[in-house]
């Protein structure tokens, strides 16, 4: 095989795009990856992404994912949380790796499963990005069918909603329409970085009630 991903020495925050891959080649790096490690890796439109986060970015994706499931608790709703797994499907020839994920509406189809087969599976209803993400991320996550996508950025949160196959930002998420989530996901990941992770999230609960 042409590409290589072991002999790829990606360090925190780089990034690296290999084209053209097929579906095969995709696989096959997913392979030799292996599920141990901490590279994130995406796959779209022939474009393979291969990524290793910076320290940063695993603590704000951690304290986001634990803001959604305060949310999801107050409004006592259920969901199942799959953080990062491989989601793909052959036939729309696109694969991703989120940095977080919840099925919510969907959350009963996925109970119990250590592997999600979107052949019959649905996709995760919310998935959750820090930093930037790419073309090729969000065309895979489009072509796998996710509802909503949250990217934070630069102290701000942009909501992405799939509407006829393309994301489109929204001031309203279609999880939370009624909480101004864009004013306050941001609000609160920002204090972190003053007081800590539990204080927040304790400020946040009280906040949300």
């Amino acid at each position: 095989m042409p590409i290589n991903a072991i002999s790829l020495k990606l360090e925190p925050g780089q990034k690296a795009t290999l084209q053209p891959a097929s579906w095969q080649e995709f696989e096959e790096i997913l392979a030799q990856l292996g599920e141990r490690r901490s590279s994130r890796i995406a796959y779209a439109n022939g474009i393979i992404e291969i990524m290793v986060p910076l320290p940063e970015h695993e603590r704000s994706k951690v304290l986001m994912a634990d803001l959604v499931k305060i949310l999801l608790k107050v409004q006592k709703r259920r969901w199942e949380p799959l953080g990062s797994t491989t989601f793909k499907r052959k036939g729309m020839a696109a694969g991703i790796e989120p940095d977080d994920c919840f099925y919510i509406q969907n959350y009963q189809a996925v109970i119990g499963k250590n592997r999600i087969d979107l052949t019959v599976d649905p996709p995760p209803d919310l998935a959750l990005e820090i930093d930037v993400t790419s073309k090729t991320e969000l065309d895979a996550y489009a072509a796998l069918g996710v509802p909503e996508v949250w990217i934070y950025e630069n102290g701000k949160l942009k909501i992405n909603v799939l509407r006829e196959g393309k994301y489109v930002e929204s001031e309203i998420s279609l999880i939370f329409p009624d909480l101004a989530v864009v004013e306050i996901i941001p609000q609160f990941m920002r204090r972190a970085i003053e007081v800590g992770v539990s204080q927040t999230l304790e400020e946040f609960e009280k906040f949300i009630k």
